[in-house]
């Protein structure tokens, strides 16, 4: 057990940073690029993503990340899903403002990439705004299934909705400061202090603007209409220890989706994805494998063993 080191946003030391230097996280650096596309009449509104994977996929699973992460987070989940066949998509919001305003984004980006539907992963702030997008878009169905990790529902659950448009006004390492609130202190096993160590580090390559417009989206006025997005296919991934969710929030959540397939781990705090990467990578192919042989498959087709592919053509014929 070690103590994460960690005084403030600004003067944050970070002793030991196995992540940022272990061989997968640089083999990931190295051999995947970073994309940058802009989609709105706005060019200062830069989508960033990793996209890996055998590119006939038109169904892929994309990763968003919560209010202190870039599109790196993921890279876990990228290796090892594409090592098993799957197209995977990681990526970082331009700045927006307004949920809608993003929603608004991220259906263009999805119109550039070509890709008619897609699986969702999100991780808390990204959870919610993967549901957003399936409520937004409920008319004409761009998601498939939603998998929700240390996700939320209602932002009321932060009591921040009166402060969500002031953090446009504030500093940086203020800003920063009320995400690092979070995170969790005192002793903590190696690989989860080492997420926060990364986590931290990430936070630092955001600016005002990035970190303002996330806050502003996590806490404005706003909560998902479950009836809007019934028919999309779900998980829920949560831990069992210490997070910035409460035990409320997380009840919410099983309330509004009481058919989703639950997932949960027994240690992993706020960034499970990164510090229990196995247990999520697995829970993230079981819910990825009730689509193999249809043409929502992440996967591509000569992975999937003929068995899977007769197995999914039946569940598809009965639903």
């Amino acid at each position: 057990m070690r103590t994460t080191n960690r005084v403030s946003a600004t003067d944050h030391v970070v002793t030991m940073e196995e992540i940022k230097v272990s061989p997968a996280y640089n083999w990931f650096r190295s051999t995947v690029p970073l994309k940058r596309i802009i989609v709105d009449d706005d060019d200062s509104k830069v989508w960033s993503l990793y996209d890996a994977g055998p590119k006939n996929v038109r169904c892929p699973i994309i990763f968003l990340p919560p209010v202190s992460g870039t599109a790196e987070v993921f890279f876990h989940q990228m290796l090892a899903l594409t090592g098993w066949g799957y197209r995977v998509i990681s990526l970082q919001y331009p700045v927006y403002w307004d949920l809608l305003e993003f929603c608004d984004g991220f259906r263009k980006l999805l119109d550039y990439l070509q890709l008619d539907k897609v699986h969702l992963f999100g991780a808390s702030l990204g959870g919610f705004l993967a549901q957003k997008f399936a409520e937004y878009t409920h008319k004409s169905p761009r998601v498939h299934s939603l998998i929700l990790c240390n996700s939320f529902s209602d932002t009321a659950i932060f009591n921040q909705t009166w402060t969500a448009n002031s953090f446009w006004l504030m500093p940086a390492f203020m800003l920063k400061k009320i995400v690092l609130r979070n995170f969790a202190k005192g002793p903590l096993d190696s690989k989860m202090a080492d997420a926060i160590d990364f986590m931290v580090d990430r936070l630092e390559t955001l600016n005002q603007s990035e970190l303002a417009s996330r806050l502003t989206l996590n806490c404005q006025n706003s909560y998902v209409e479950p009836h809007k997005i019934k028919d999309v296919a779900v998980t829920i991934i949560d831990v069992f220890d210490q997070s910035a969710l409460s035990l409320e929030a997380k009840e919410e959540m099983y309330k509004l989706f009481p058919n989703a397939r639950r997932a949960h781990l027994k240690t992993g705090g706020n960034f499970p994805y990164l510090c229990r990467s196995a247990e999520v990578n697995l829970y993230v192919q079981i819910h990825l494998r009730q689509f193999h042989g249809t043409r929502y498959a992440a996967i591509s087709n000569e992975m999937v063993s003929p068995e899977e592919k007769a197995q999914s053509q039946l569940s598809s014929n009965q639903d």
